[in-house]
C-alpha cells in the first residue's frame, strides 16, 4: 500500500510541476514557433558526427544521403510523427528519404531501434538493413542489428522484404538476414533483448519524452499554438516532444503520451481521466495512479 501511495504522489508531482511551468510560460508560446521535420536530431550523448563533422547538440537535420554516426555515443532522430529512431554505440545510419509521408533510413553498421506510434495509413516508414527493407506497419518497438544481420519485433507488426522474398513479423519474431533462410521467422529472448544497452537507453529516452509531452501539452492548453499531431518544440527540455492528435498513446515502454485535446477535454486527475460518469485509468510518466479527482492548474474540466 505504501508503494501505491508513493507512486500516486509521484504522478501528482509530475502533473503539478508541468502545470505550473505551463502557466508560467503562457505568454511565450515558443513551442508553436518551431516544428520538427523528419530527420531532425533530437538528442545526442557522447561522440556523434553528421557527414564526418562533430555534433555538439541535438539540433541538426539529417538530410537524404547524409550519414549520422556515433563513436561511443547515442543519438535520437525524429522520423514521421511519433516515430523515434535511436542508434547505439559505434553505429551509422544513412538517410534515404525524409518526407512527411515517406521516411526511409539505412543502417550501415551497429544497432538501431525504432519506437513508433501507428503510422498514418498510406505513409512509408522503413529501415533498410543488408538490402532488406523493413516497413513498419503498426505502432510498436523494432530492433535492428547490422552485426548479427537481425530484425526483431519487440512489439508491433512489420513487413520485411528483399526482391521477391519477404515475410511479416509480429511481436516476438526475428529474422536473420545473413542465414541460408533469411525470411524464416524465429523466436528470440525478450528478456535478453531488454538488457541490451540500446534498449535500456531507449527506455530512458522514452520516459524523458513522455515527461516532455506532458509539459508541452500543458503549454498548449494554457497558451495555444495547437496545429494537430506532430513534433512540438519544448523550451524546458530543449527538444521536440511528440503530441498525438487525440487521446493517449501508451508507448511500448509503458509511458503515456497525451494530446492537448485530451488534456483540455478531460482533467488528468491523480493519473485518472474523467469521462462523464466513469473513470478510465491514466498514466503519467509510466506511473499508474489510484486516487480521487484533483483539478490541477492548466487542466480544464468538461467532456471531449
Amino acid at each position: 500500500m505504501k508503494g501505491q501511495w508513493k507512486s500516486s504522489w509521484s504522478a501528482i508531482a509530475v502533473l503539478l510541476a508541468a502545470s505550473v511551468t505551463g502557466v508560467a510560460q503562457v505568454n511565450t508560446p515558443a513551442h508553436s514557433a518551431r516544428m520538427a521535420s523528419p530527420g531532425t536530431v533530437n538528442y545526442i550523448e557522447g561522440n556523434v558526427t553528421l557527414n564526418g563533422e562533430p555534433l555538439s547538440t541535438g539540433s541538426a537535420v539529417v538530410e537524404p544521403n547524409q550519414v549520422l554516426a556515433t563513436q561511443n555515443g547515442y543519438a535520437e532522430v525524429l522520423l514521421s510523427p511519433g516515430a523515434f529512431l535511436r542508434i547505439g554505440h559505434n553505429s551509422e545510419i544513412r538517410m534515404i528519404s525524409a518526407g512527411l509521408a515517406d521516411v526511409q533510413a539505412q543502417l550501415n553498421h551497429g544497432s538501431a531501434m525504432v519506437e513508433s506510434a501507428d503510422p498514418v495509413k498510406g505513409s512509408i516508414l522503413e529501415i533498410t538493413l543488408n538490402g532488406a527493407a523493413t516497413r513498419i506497419e503498426h505502432g510498436g518497438l523494432y530492433a535492428f542489428d547490422a552485426d548479427g544481420q537481425s530484425v526483431r519485433v519487440l512489439d508491433g507488426k512489420a513487413q520485411v522484404r528483399l526482391g521477391d522474398g519477404g515475410t511479416t513479423l509480429k511481436k516476438g519474431d526475428e529474422v536473420l538476414l545473413a542465414s541460408d533462410r533469411p525470411f524464416k521467422k524465429r523466436d528470440f529472448s525478450v528478456k535478453s533483448a531488454e538488457s541490451e544497452p540500446l534498449y535500456v537507453w531507449s527506455k530512458v529516452r522514452s520516459r524523458e519524452q513522455s515527461e516532455a509531452n506532458v509539459h508541452a501539452a500543458n503549454l498548449i492548453v494554457t497558451g495555444g499554438g495547437w496545429y494537430g499531431p506532430g513534433w512540438y518544440w519544448d523550451p524546458f527540455w530543449s527538444g521536440y516532444a511528440f503530441l498525438p492528435g487525440v487521446g493517449v498513446w501508451n508507448s511500448p515502454f509503458g509511458w503515456g503520451f497525451y494530446s492537448p485535446r485530451f488534456v483540455y477535454g478531460a482533467p488528468l486527475i491523480y493519473g485518472r481521466a474523467y469521462y462523464g460518469r466513469s473513470f478510465r485509468p491514466g498514466y503519467v510518466g509510466g506511473v499508474r495512479a489510484q486516487v480521487h479527482a484533483f483539478p490541477s492548474a492548466g487542466f480544464h474540466g468538461g467532456r471531449r
